[in-house]
């Protein structure tokens, strides 16, 4: 198991409602939808509460976090040269600081603690 993880800080002058509402109706769908992601497992978009921060033009930290699971390396870079990558790269200005995209490319994890949660508390 493959996984990309991205750290995401939103564009000047988005609000970080109008990111996350880009994020996830717009470039979302683009992943999901398209031919690269045929070769995700799981995608997931976790983004920072709104309530997390002070108003709308608190810029410190991250706005949010994605994570794409791929089965190799190699469905990885079949999905980055699929032939919509180009679209879904050119996406990336309209809501996203590039300058400060951060990823990284991960194995499976080393589980430390494995404890059961029960979330409807």
């Amino acid at each position: 198991m493959i996984k990309l993880t991205c750290l995401l800080k939103r564009k000047e002058g988005m609000t970080p409602a109008e990111f996350h509402a880009y994020w996830r109706d717009n470039h979302g769908p683009l992943i999901a939808n398209g031919k690269t992601g045929t070769h995700v497992i799981r995608y997931e978009q976790n983004p920072r509460p709104l309530t997390d921060y002070r108003d709308d033009d608190d810029r410190s930290g991250y706005d949010g976090v994605t994570v794409q699971w791929f089965a190799s390396m190699d469905e990885y870079f079949a999905h980055m040269n699929e032939v919509d990558s180009p679209e879904m790269f050119a996406d990336l200005p309209k809501f996203l600081d590039t300058d400060h995209l951060e990823f990284v490319l991960t194995e499976e994890p080393r589980v430390i603690i494995d404890g059961e949660v029960d979330w409807t508390n």
